[in-house]
């Protein structure tokens, strides 16, 4: 515990400031450093994606990862509470007359659909849809999330817009 510098500082160790674990200010905010968290982008498009088949959403750029438990697309829960996780895609769609488009977040237990605002309008000239979503996940030790896509028929034209801004996964632990 370190209490010198108008802080209330819970840590790893006997050496002070090295390794905290919990720090309360004193305006009483209260931070955590060492929390699960992430968040990914792409940075390339994901295109030629398969029509009747459950396609996960590649991402190459990490943003941050506080302890490392985000790889190979995929976040591990590192220990099981209650995990806030997010996601957005812009989903490119030149014509291809599918029967309907599908973007979700899979977890070991469930799935997490994300809201689609053209959900009607697959076989328009529209060439950009947004979807986005945010949820709670109940998830144990090593339970798994990634983020999905699914055409249903139509031609394999789709394709998944690389945007730092725009097509993004991120989560962290709530407690």
């Amino acid at each position: 515990l370190d209490d010198s510098s108008d802080s209330l500082t819970i840590g790893l160790g006997s050496a002070l400031g090295t390794t905290s674990h919990m720090v309360f200010d004193a305006n009483g905010h209260i931070t955590k450093p060492l929390q699960p968290s992430f968040h990914v982008s792409k940075n390339a498009n994901q295109t030629s994606l398969a029509i009747n088949t459950a396609v996960t959403v590649i991402f190459q750029n990490e943003v941050f990862d506080v302890g490392s438990n985000f790889t190979s697309n995929t976040f591990t829960a590192p220990v099981t509470g209650k995990y806030f996780l997010t996601a957005s895609a812009i989903l490119g769609h030149p014509q291809t007359d599918a029967t309907y488009i599908e973007c979700y977040i899979q977890t070991s237990n469930r799935r997490y659909d994300l809201s689609l605002n053209d959900y009607d309008a697959f076989d328009s000239t529209t060439v950009y849809w947004t979807t986005n979503g945010a949820w709670v996940a109940d998830m144990d030790e090593n339970d798994t999330a990634y983020v999905v896509f699914y055409q249903a028929a139509g031609t394999a034209a789709s394709f998944i817009y690389s945007s730092t801004d725009g097509t993004t996964f991120s989560g962290h632990l709530l407690g």
